[in-house]
């Protein structure tokens, strides 16, 4: 996802996705330990992703205690 995808969603949509993309990030992790995994790089990605969901959503938490 791009940031710019991210920034058009609302906090419950947020935490929605990084409830998903953890999962998604979990189960990247077992594939990986039992040799399943076709590609690695997805795994960065998901990181990746997670991190740039919870940089938006510190962001709307910033704003709305601004106010």
């Amino acid at each position: 996802m791009k940031a710019t995808e991210i920034r058009e969603l609302n906090m419950v949509e947020l935490q929605d996705k990084l409830k998903e993309l953890k999962d998604e990030l979990f189960n990247l992790r077992f594939q990986l330990a039992v040799n399943q995994l076709d590609n690695p790089t997805r795994i960065k990605a998901v990181k990746k992703d997670i991190a740039r969901v919870k940089t938006v959503m510190q962001e709307l938490d910033a704003k709305e205690g601004a106010k």
